[in-house]
């Protein structure tokens, strides 16, 4: 008999696959006041275009009978907008290009240069810029040195005049070389062979070419002022008309008359700015949601930035209304926060902000919005694999030139795919540079920006973490100056870690730059820790105190935390400093205290903890207690045997509950166990005993 699941069992599953991949973060109920407060902020301004709004709109049913109470010339907006579109494609406005001017007065020197060449080595037969005709060959030969300069500088004025007056392309050959003699009919040239070799060279480099560019600034103004000279569309009223009827929907036309007459009240809408406002806290609320998921120590700082950068946005988007940049609002805080915080977290932000949009997209339609949306999206997906400022860098190039060139494509492409994606309205060249070269200079600052805002905001980019692990940084130095012995075994404990860390998926980077920090609180009296010991006497011994002995071995784990505060390590690099003990037991002095026969409590000889709480602080535990293990068996033990003495060792962290928080569950376990075994295989390899010669 088949069992069907109960929906409450459904749920649970539910809830458990959806819940977040480690212990969450726990916020005071100062710290939620604030976050909350600035998502109120956030709501506020993204409702604030619909607190004012008409009530009418066009196609909305009229709740009156409207009549006109007198004759009236009414504008009609819909006529005018089309009127307007349909000026667009022949209002073009060029200018001339100065570099495009330069170029092609380059090529007329170029080929002067080469026509001196066949006067100089008297070959007419020589191949040059233009066939040469015998009459032409003779006058190249017999022309002075001052016949020379003086026929080039009159080509030169020549080409000046046309160039002045503008060239286009498309423009027939035959044209361009009557427009060529025209222009020399000027200049005072009596040998027929110098005019018409003048004019070959002057067709010659200019044929094909053009050295105009389209002004959008002139070409709007264009457009107003044909708008303005042609006659502007007008309704006509005339007192007595209808202009509604009850029930039936409001034509364009009607709404203009009616906003004409004042019909069309602007009066503050509350049911409309509340549902603005429920929408824009709503996607603050699953955005905050969806990154302590992603994230589940996301600190209040981390949700500050976010929402704070979402705010202001939104009042960038209030500001410039509908000539903001989309690219410029929501590419670079997007490649921030997925560089910061991860791509999962700046992928849920990028959306929200994309979703709040307070105003339409005005002038260009929203095709710029998707343009925008996709770009952030691909450097959120790109930044989260980044592992140096330099590739970052290297990002900041490509995604501007990628935004354009996109464009661009989807702007050759529309005829032949009818996607409209800007409207009526195209935008040109320019706008798109321009666009682009915004885009560059903010992401510019933002990368910048990034190392201020990790101090800031406690950002752990990989850059960052990266930094952290060059073992040439002062405390790292340090370490390995005054406590070789533990910084011999931190790189032991690092290597078993990091294959862990693989084996399961887990942050590599992170817990490779956490185990190089884990036991630094032992710079505090490094002889007190049996690694640091030399032949002299253990200071254990010489206290006789398994109680004093316990707390000098907790003491480790508190000095850590002050190096970690002064040193200004991120937080998630502090935690493997007491986590990485967790509260385990110290068993060693906890038995040497029972055998004296005294009252011993339990709890003075555990540490303070916490217990790991996510998977890579467990991870290092668990590799800090089968280390010292791991090195101490002989060269003939099996990998059955090492994997049996790793798996006791697991379990008895298992039983003592030091895992239940870490979200490690029994398959990634055995991962790390074989992954232990593995990295033990690495390092017991034999080497060949090599003879030394004896000394002299």
């Amino acid at each position: 008999m088949v069992r069907v699941p109960r929906l409450s069992s459904l749920w649970r599953n539910w809830l458990r696959l959806e819940g977040p991949g480690g212990r969450l973060l726990r916020w005071t109920r100062l710290q939620t006041l604030v976050v909350l407060l600035l998502c109120l902020s956030v709501a506020a301004a993204s409702s604030l275009p619909w607190l004012i709004k008409p009530k009418l709109q066009p196609g909305s049913l009229a709740p009156f009978e409207a009549i006109a109470p007198k004759d009236a010339l009414v504008q009609d907006s819909t006529a005018l907008e089309q009127q307007r579109a349909s000026l667009v494609a022949r209002s073009v406005v060029q200018v001339i290009d100065p570099e495009q001017t330069q170029q092609l007065k380059q090529r007329l020197e170029q080929q002067l240069l080469q026509l001196q060449e066949i006067t100089n080595t008297g070959s007419g037969a020589r191949i040059g810029p233009v066939n040469l005709s015998d009459a032409e060959k003779r006058w190249l030969e017999q022309r002075s040195e001052q016949d020379h300069l003086a026929w080039d500088e009159a080509v030169r004025s020549t080409a000046e005049r046309m160039l002045s007056q503008g060239l286009v392309s498309n423009l027939a050959v035959e044209q361009l070389r009557q427009a060529a003699d025209l222009q020399l009919n000027a200049i005072a040239m009596q040998e027929p062979a110098s005019r018409s070799l003048a004019g070959k060279v002057l067709t010659s480099s200019l044929r094909g070419s053009s050295n105009l560019r389209t002004d959008p600034n002139l070409s709007k103004q264009l457009i107003e002022e044909q708008l303005t000279k042609q006659a502007i569309p007008t309704i006509q009223v005339r007192k007595g008309d209808l202009i509604t009827r009850k029930g039936e929907p409001i034509s364009p036309q009607a709404y203009d008359v009616l906003d004409y007459f004042g019909r069309v009240r602007r009066e503050p809408q509350p049911l409309i700015w509340f549902q603005r406002f429920v929408e824009a806290a709503a996607g603050c609320a699953v955005m905050l949601l969806v990154m302590r998921r992603e994230r589940p120590g996301l600190e209040v700082r981390h949700a500050l930035l976010a929402v704070g950068l979402l705010l202001l946005v939104q009042v960038a988007k209030l500001w410039f209304k509908g000539t903001v940049s989309p690219l410029a609002v929501l590419v670079p805080p997007t490649l921030v926060l997925a560089e910061g915080l991860g791509t999962g977290c700046g992928l849920v932000w990028m959306g929200v902000a994309a979703l709040l949009w307070p105003e339409p997209v005005q002038g260009l339609g929203d095709g710029r919005l998707l343009v925008a949306a996709t770009v952030a999206a691909t450097g959120a997906l790109i930044a989260g694999r980044q592992r140096s400022r330099g590739q970052l860098l290297q990002l900041t190039v490509l995604l501007p030139i990628s935004a354009l060139v996109g464009q661009w494509l989807l702007l050759q492409l529309q005829p032949f795919t009818g996607l409209r994606l800007w409207g009526s309205l195209n935008p040109s060249l320019d706008e798109l540079a321009t666009d682009a070269l915004l885009l560059g200079i903010l992401l510019m600052l933002s990368l910048l920006l990034i190392p201020i805002l990790e101090g800031s905001f406690g950002l752990l980019t990989r850059a960052r973490l990266l930094e952290l692990a060059d073992q040439e940084r002062p405390l790292l130095r340090r370490l390995s100056c005054e406590a070789p012995g533990t910084f011999e075994h931190t790189l032991m404990i690092c290597g078993l870690a990091e294959e862990g860390a693989r084996a399961i998926g887990a942050d590599v980077d992170l817990i490779r730059t956490g185990s190089l920090y884990h036991d630094v609180g032992k710079l505090h009296a490094p002889d007190w820790f049996i690694e640091n010991q030399k032949d002299g006497p253990n200071p254990h011994d010489a206290l006789d105190d398994p109680q004093a002995s316990a707390a000098v071995l907790q003491a480790h784990v508190d000095e850590g935390l002050k190096l970690a505060r002064r040193h200004r390590l991120p937080r998630p690099i502090a935690d493997f400093i007491p986590e990485h003990q967790g509260t385990l037991k110290m068993g060693y002095f906890f038995h040497k205290a029972q055998e004296r026969g005294e009252a011993v409590e339990e709890r003075r000889f555990r540490y303070k903890g916490p217990e790991p709480r996510s998977k890579e602080t467990a991870i290092l535990m668990l590799a800090d207690g089968c280390e010292a293990a791991l090195r101490s068996l002989p060269p003939d033990t099996s990998d059955a045997q090492a994997v049996d003495t790793v798996r006791r060792i697991v379990e008895s962290r298992q039983r003592d509950g030091q895992l239940r928080k870490s979200s490690l569950d029994r398959g990634e376990v055995e991962l790390v166990i074989r992954a232990f075994v593995q990295v033990w295989r690495r390092m017991r390899h034999r080497r060949i005993p090599y003879p030394i010669p004896a000394r002299r």
